[in-house]
């Protein structure tokens, strides 16, 4: 291969490492992305130039072994570049190139031509990098010191000579102690585990890997040469999860050795976003969040913020815990009085049978919201609907209502629209919460057509404490009944885009019960006003799919609603009581453009409830006495 070709084929691997660093369409980033990037796997090896135990250079095999591994980071000892020896290869880079990771090379000594010395490899581009000399009497050593986003990793061929070894201890103490990040050292350090040396150095560092397993000579070995060890004089920032030497006896004359860490997040890092009210009824109110770690989290609240209690969810008498979903029920709360409210999540870094292992301790601020009272008669709630995940859209509509006080939010229906994945859900869903403040007032969220398509489409459930624990239901706002419907659907259930995992028949017949109780329930009836929800119209609806009026609609004709409020068109309408054979006002809101989209205010005082209907413009489409 000729010089030319050999650089274009270089090119050509570097570009494809480099592709699978960027961001794929700018999607949001990972929820769980600090859970896997906080958990490192660290190798070391010293490979002997690729020679292995049968005598024969094979550089490729030794990149397998690397591979078969999957290490974040790879300390190399025993590396050549550009000498006689190794026929000019630039042996790190070659193996860089063959197992898709950084080179990072610390010659140690002029040899043959070229150099010998340590290396790293990493799957991510390091930040910066130096190299410190060390004693050496035989030969000059050398530490590599890599620095990357979340840690630094060095790597080092420690001397034969013990006298040298304990020399180099205080200069590798002062090194790991200028560190401001975790500092993990890994190498060949030719000593044994009984030795001055690794007593040594575990006043300062915690042997990641195990002593005990041997590593040297690879064929048959009978003693421990190869390290990997963590500083922890100034506290332990990160847990050992596991370690192990892999059953490579040929490749070199060292077995590699592998171990495993997580690194504790610092408290800002561990919150995904504020936590979000749901659920507000029967005297008690949801709280939920998500972090970017698992954790251990409870909710500390009261009617001060000095005298507090303390909340967590226990099932089957375990605390709900070492995940990234937290959902917690605050009960027995009295109606009419305002609470103070804290989130609080300890990371979770080692979950095991007999040993737990935990981080930080990540604490909101104080947060407060109010339950209303059963004889409480006003309110104000924002109505939003069909944003498709358009966040300019919600930032148009709100700036209009922002200065509105008011209670809860409703967002209507194709909100999160197709939901791909999680990552995707709750960043549109922390945008939407964050926005409208649903940290203290609460929020609703009913179900669209096309929330229910999509991968995460099922996984929505997650995310949201339904009222009854259902898509559907009905609660009480102080002296007004909602009653909130689910129509499934727009299509039949045997469209074939469907594939047969549909049954919204089913749901929608399971409606008809629930709503023959609902209407001739005592909170119905007893209630000042009632207000009904729902993302397909029942009434308004055109010539589309409309299974739900013959299902529902001979109890909707008797029940006395004061509005219906539905969405789905994409076209605001306003279709007064009788028009369309409904018994009540109907109003749809309007489409996810910013040329069509509406936002409701839907405002009750006293006896006299009004719905306000607002275009992203701010100019007021309904202003309606009910």
């Amino acid at each position: 291969m000729n010089m030319r070709s050999d650089r274009m084929r270089r090119w050509f691997v570097w570009a494809i490492v480099l592709i699978g660093w960027l961001p794929v369409n700018g999607a949001p980033a990972r929820q769980s992305d600090d859970a896997g990037r906080n958990t490192l796997r660290i190798m070391s090896y010293n490979i002997r130039n690729g020679r292995g135990m049968d005598g024969v250079t094979d550089l490729s095999r030794i990149a397998e072994v690397i591979r078969k591994v999957a290490p974040d980071v790879v300390a190399i000892q025993e590396v050549d570049s550009v000498t006689g020896r190794s026929g000019g290869v630039d042996v790190l880079r070659t193996l860089g190139e063959r197992a898709w990771m950084f080179p990072t090379y610390a010659p140690a000594i002029d040899f043959d031509g070229g150099k010998y010395g340590v290396g790293m490899l990493s799957k991510e581009r390091p930040l910066s990098y130096r190299y410190v000399a060390l004693p050496g009497r035989e030969e000059e050593r050398v530490l590599l010191w890599v620095e990357f986003e979340r840690y630094i990793c060095c790597c080092t061929h420690l001397s034969l000579t013990p006298e040298d070894r304990m020399r180099s201890l205080p200069i590798l103490r002062r090194e790991a102690a200028s560190a401001r990040k975790p500092l993990f050292i890994a190498g060949d350090w030719n000593a044994t585990a009984p030795s001055p040396f690794i007593a040594g150095i575990g006043e300062d560092f915690q042997l990641l890997s195990d002593p005990e397993q041997a590593t040297f000579p690879a064929s048959t070995p009978d003693r421990c040469l190869d390290y990997i060890a963590g500083y922890v004089k100034h506290g332990q920032p990160f847990t050992r999860l596991s370690a192990w030497v892999p059953e490579e006896a040929v490749a070199s004359d060292h077995r590699p050795v592998v171990a495993e860490v997580r690194l504790k997040a610092r408290p800002e890092e561990i919150f995904y976003a504020a936590p979000y009210l749901q659920n507000p009824t029967e005297g008690g109110i949801t709280v939920m969040w998500q972090t970017r770690v698992p954790t251990y989290s409870w909710v500390e609240y009261g009617t001060d913020t000095l005298n507090l209690k303390r909340a967590r969810t226990l099932v089957d008498g375990q605390v709900i815990c070492n995940g990234l979903h937290n959902k917690i029920r605050l009960t027995d709360l009295r109606p009419g009085q305002t609470y103070y409210y804290r989130v609080c999540s300890r990371e979770i870094t080692l979950y095991k049978a007999y040993q737990k292992a935990f981080g930080e301790t990540a604490v909101s601020p104080f947060y407060t919201f109010t339950i209303p009272s059963a004889s409480q008669t006003d309110f104000t709630a924002l109505i939003f609907n069909d944003l498709h995940k358009r966040l300019p859209t919600l930032d148009a509509l709100y700036g209009h209502v922002r200065d509105v006080p008011y209670d809860f939010v409703v967002f209507n229906g194709d909100c999160i629209d197709d939901p791909t994945c999680e990552e995707e859900a709750l960043y549109h869903l922390a945008y939407f919460c964050g926005k409208v403040g649903a940290s203290g007032v609460p929020a609703f969220f009913l179900r669209g057509n096309h929330e229910i398509r999509d991968a995460y489409s099922i996984g929505l459930r997650a995310l949201f404490d339904y009222v009854g624990d259902k898509t559907y239901g009905a609660f009480n706002w102080g002296d007004t009944r909602f009653v909130m419907l689910d129509c499934g659907e727009d299509k039949p259930d045997s469209t074939a885009v469907y594939y047969d995992l549909n049954d919204f028949t089913g749901l929608r017949k399971d409606q008809v019960d629930f709503l023959s109780g609902e209407v001739n329930g005592k909170a119905f009836k007893q209630a000042s006003k009632r207000v009904l929800l729902n993302h397909i119209p029942v009434y308004g609806n055109g010539d589309a799919y409309e299974p739900c009026p013959e299902l529902w609609g001979s109890l909707l004709a008797k029940a006395p609603f004061s509005v219906n409020i539905s969405a789905h068109t994409h076209q605001y309408a306003f279709h007064p009581k009788g028009s369309l054979g409904n018994n009540f006002p109907v109003v749809i809101g309007g489409g996810p453009g910013l040329d069509s989209a509406t936002v409701m205010v839907l405002r009750k005082k006293g006896n006299e409830m009004r719905v306000r209907v607002l275009n992203a413009k701010g100019e007021t489409l309904l202003d309606l006495k009910l």
